[in-house]
């Protein structure tokens, strides 16, 4: 029942702010309204919350099926770039083919908004998957408000509304890591890769998966034999609660420590690195999560696919 409250006051919010779908194409759009892109497909999520009706947001990578990291541009998305507005992107090399983009088609009237930049966040930062921490957007949604009131200045008031409902719209996220913290901090999780990982280290979890495999995972590199021994202890031995596994970068390795886990009894959680659709927006998507972690660690539930 409480989920269930939660998810309701969450949807109600969003209906209050007059946000709007995320589009998968350039369609014509009203004179005077926005063209926005959200390089992935949580931040064009939150343009739309904010824009509202005022903004036609188009993401680039929006396919939970896919791996983001072989994500190859086309001549379509280049045009669609060229065009935009307002462009709202991760930084840390995750989606550096925006960077090449824009720099192909310069405008002086664009906006570009980088997560990495407003965190202050230095090019050496191990793990790129900013949008599980509870204080990036935050951050970026202030950013976008700001952006689009410059664009528009006549509906600045609107847009900061919308701002408004969406940070209070966060509230049942953040309780549910507080909550969480509280009740198991400490509790031992594995990991395929740091897709998750800041929304682990903000939920007091005990990630005892080694940041080098993760990163090699990652970055496409063969982790080293005492690594993937490591790794296999942690479900044979039973050292840990939960295996979260990233369900957009799946390969015969990874795939055996999922069959592993499940062999041991390990539940397992899937997390992805673009927002799960239909019918998530970026706030329900991060509560669905730690709500999957929570059932996992309490009930030994596995939760593969949200």
């Amino acid at each position: 029942m409480v989920v269930r409250g939660a998810l309701a006051v969450l949807a109600a919010m969003l209906v209050a702010a007059g946000c709007s779908s995320t589009a998968q194409g350039s369609a014509a759009t009203a004179p005077g309204v926005v063209q926005a892109i959200g390089a992935e497909s949580q931040y064009a999520d939150v343009v739309g919350q904010i824009g509202g009706q005022y903004v036609h947001v188009t993401s680039i990578l929006n396919n939970p099926n896919t791996d983001p990291h072989t994500f190859e541009s086309s001549p379509s998305i280049a045009r669609e770039i060229g065009a935009a507005q307002l462009i709202v992107q991760n930084g840390l090399g995750y989606d550096d083919f925006m960077d090449k983009i824009e720099s192909a088609s310069p405008n002086s009237n664009r906006k570009v908004i980088v997560a990495q930049q407003l965190l202050g966040l230095p090019d050496s930062t191990p793990n790129p998957h900013l949008w599980y921490d509870p204080k990036t957007m935050p951050v970026v949604a202030r950013s976008i408000a700001s952006a689009l009131a410059a664009l528009q200045p006549s509906h600045a008031q609107y847009f900061q509304a919308n701002l408004a409902t969406f940070d209070a719209s966060l509230t049942p996220w953040l309780n549910a890591i507080a909550a969480f913290k509280a009740r198991y901090g400490g509790t031992p999780v594995a990991t395929t890769e740091p897709v998750a990982d800041y929304l682990l280290e903000a939920m007091g979890a005990d990630n005892v998966t080694p940041f080098g495999f993760q990163a090699d995972i990652m970055n496409g590199t063969d982790p080293s034999p005492q690594d993937i021994s490591l790794e296999d202890s942690f479900f044979s031995r039973h050292q840990v609660k939960v295996f979260c596994y990233n369900q957009q970068v799946v390969d015969d390795l990874t795939a055996s420590f999922r069959a592993k886990a499940k062999a041991s009894g390990v539940p397992v959680v899937g997390v992805y690195e673009t927002m799960p659709t239909p019918g998530y927006h970026y706030q329900t998507w991060m509560l669905a999560e730690v709500q999957a972690i929570q059932k996992a660690v309490a009930q030994g539930i596995s939760t593969e696919q949200l």
